[in-house]
């Protein structure tokens, strides 16, 4: 059985390797090393709180690995990827969005990606958790008929995502709805606006709970979620 170093020191490794860049039209597997010719529109935002301040639901090796790396690897490619082209000064949203239609799946997978983490700190807090408060709250006991019942939709979302991709509470225009996504995914693809997301990555909760990803959910639910944060994205998305 894999000891918690040995997993701890992979996936540091794994972060540090080979990831897609575009280069000359093709897409090609090498280290992206961020330069100084490289547009910075997709940007890398720094964690809304210190790297400690989510300890012991979700550690500071975590938060440094899942961020500082993989974060911000995706962020270094997706920028290799835009460079001289007319998306070069898009936003983050826009970019993937584009790729999307065109069918650019490695520019998708790394601008979404991008997208997907930055909102993905901002749905966490350090004392957060639990039942909501607020227009968020009347909205999750009218279109899911309880609280209880939207957790158990969203746990399952996030633990039934095969492999690697997210859990997301979003509006779809008229009611608030979950999805999971595999991979890069995004609800915004089909015209929903993401007020809450939980990455179920292994990299996001693997140093911290290894196998166990049901205990990860429950602790992003009972512990972690960000209301203040989504009541003011929903407030924005209606």
């Amino acid at each position: 059985m894999y000891s918690k170093a040995f997993f701890l020191a992979s996936i540091a490794v794994a972060a540090n390797a080979f990831a897609p860049s575009f280069l000359g039209g093709r897409l090609s597997l090498r280290q992206g090393a961020p330069t100084s010719a490289v547009s910075m529109k997709i940007e890398l935002p720094p964690l809304p709180y210190e790297y400690t301040a989510l300890e012991p639901k979700i550690s500071k090796t975590t938060l440094t690995i899942h961020h500082d790396k993989h974060h911000a690897k995706y962020v270094n490619v997706a920028n290799q990827m835009i460079e001289g082209t007319e998306m070069e000064n898009d936003d983050c949203e826009t970019i993937f969005m584009k790729a999307h239609k065109d069918g650019n799946v490695g520019l998708f997978n790394n601008a979404a990606q991008a997208w997907n983490h930055a909102f993905y700190w901002e749905s966490m807090k350090s004392g957060g958790g639990g039942k909501p408060t607020g227009d968020i709250a009347t909205q999750i006991e009218k279109d899911f008929g309880s609280y209880d019942k939207f957790k158990e939709e969203f746990s399952t979302a996030g633990n039934t995502a095969f492999g690697s991709g997210w859990a997301w509470l979003s509006w779809d225009g008229k009611k608030l709805v979950v999805d999971k996504t595999i991979g890069a995914g995004n609800p915004i693809t089909d015209g929903k606006k993401p007020v809450l997301t939980m990455d179920v990555w292994e990299h996001a909760y693997y140093v911290d709970y290894q196998n166990m990803r049901g205990d990860y959910v429950n602790t992003f639910l009972d512990e972690l979620v960000n209301w203040d944060n989504v009541n003011e994205v929903f407030a924005k998305a209606k």
